[in-house]
């Protein structure tokens, strides 16, 4: 059989390739060079299975799409404390350049420029320098890429040349107590983690591997904790998107980040990594065709966050009453997920079984996985079923329950 997939992804590329509304971004002058006809997709799948359409091998530079990324670098370096207590994480409903901050002087959010430069220097060890800084912010982008990065010095260096509104905003930070370090290293370290090459298939699964809890599903590696991850998600969904961060999370529904380089990652929690290019931006920074490309996903691969599959009322497989098979035992199969829905629904079927004292089966053969709650909730139940006098047993070959 030839997999579907790959035309899928040709099929949304076709669609959207003759839209050619928007424009370079020239505020950098290197970017103002780029070929504006690239145009690229790619997904990422839990075990690493990666799609790519159109110019898929093209490189480009990762600018603000590495945002997301860093702050999770820095709650997993110096904790969520530490970060909160020099960025915040609510929408700004401001531009991404803007002078964003809170009565106390903390920039709103990481997404925004002012948040990103104070998030950057929250990397790594306070005592380290910008030279292990810069090393621990490319080696931490390249393990969620799953390959080793490198910098563009050309849009490095035109991006210096015109960072003096970048500079005034981490002097404003640094004036209100919450940049850590000096201003002038802070923005030149930050430019150096914007000027990383990347490729959709980069982008693909640095963004499942946000999805994902941290984990790069091609290397294996943990790259930062799940909890870290979480709040990434969380910030990267209110506020990735910047003043368009409402309509595109009602209309797409992916947490997502945009870059203006061309780029756009999109980050689907348990399901998809994906990445566009196409360098042609809107009036809020964000490529017309990568955003018109993550809206058809969305709608034609049933991708939105809030449409959610109706797994907890499918959860129960089966029950195999005590005098069907002879064998005197009630079987009750469980199947699919056990996130706390689910395994709730699990409890409800369990509650209501009859108390004839048949020996209870509960049988997990057909269960893939559980979260810590789902473990919880069934270990439980089956303890206190044991509590009440029944006879419980458990078939679980894969150890769904831990033990």
């Amino acid at each position: 059989m030839r997999n579907p997939v790959p035309e899928l992804l040709d099929e949304v590329l076709r669609e959207c390739a003759d839209d050619d509304g928007g424009a370079l971004h020239d505020s950098i002058p290197e970017l103002a060079e780029a070929d504006p006809d690239r145009f690229a997709i790619a997904l990422c799948t839990a075990d690493g299975t990666v799609y790519a359409s159109g110019d898929a091998e093209h490189r480009f530079t990762i600018q603000s799409i590495s945002k997301p990324l860093a702050y999770a670098l820095a709650l997993a370096d110096r904790g969520i404390e530490t970060v909160l207590e020099h960025v915040g994480v609510e929408p700004s409903g401001d531009a991404f350049n803007e002078i964003s901050l809170e009565r106390s002087g903390r920039p709103r959010n990481p997404m925004i420029n002012v948040g990103a430069v104070t998030t950057h220097a929250l990397i790594g060890d306070p005592e380290w320098s910008l030279a292990e800084r810069d090393e621990r912010v490319r080696s931490g982008l390249s393990a969620f890429a799953g390959r080793e990065l490198e910098i563009d010095d050309a849009v490095f260096e035109s991006e210096r040349s015109v960072a003096s509104h970048t500079l005034a905003l981490a002097y404003l930070a640094h004036s209100q107590g919450k940049l850590d370090g000096e201003p002038h290293d802070a923005v030149d370290g930050y430019i150096r983690q914007c000027s990383m090459l990347v490729d959709v298939r980069d982008l693909a699964v640095m963004a499942m591997t946000l999805a994902g809890g941290g984990r790069n599903p091609v290397t294996g590696e943990q790259v930062v904790p799940v909890w870290a991850c979480t709040q990434a998600l969380s910030v990267m969904a209110t506020c990735g998107m910047y003043d368009a961060a409402g309509d595109w999370m009602s209309r797409v529904g992916i947490p997502a980040k945009s870059g203006v380089s061309g780029g756009v990652l999109g980050a689907l929690p348990g399901q998809i990594g994906a990445g566009a290019f196409s360098p042609r931006l809107d009036d809020v920074g964000t490529s017309v065709r990568g955003e018109q490309a993550f809206a058809r996903m969305s709608s034609e691969f049933g991708l939105h966050l809030m449409h959610a599959p109706e797994v907890a009322t499918h959860v129960l497989y089966g029950v195999v009453e005590p005098d069907t098979d002879g064998d005197g035992l009630r079987e009750v199969q469980l199947q699919g997920t056990m996130h706390f829905a689910a395994a709730e629904a699990a409890l409800r079927e369990l509650e209501g079984l009859p108390d004839d004292r048949s020996p209870v089966v509960l049988d997990l053969t057909r269960v893939v996985s559980a979260s810590a709650i789902g473990r919880r909730l069934l270990t439980e139940a089956v303890e206190r079923m044991r509590a009440d006098g029944r006879d419980v047993r458990v078939t679980d070959p894969d150890s769904v329950l831990g033990g």
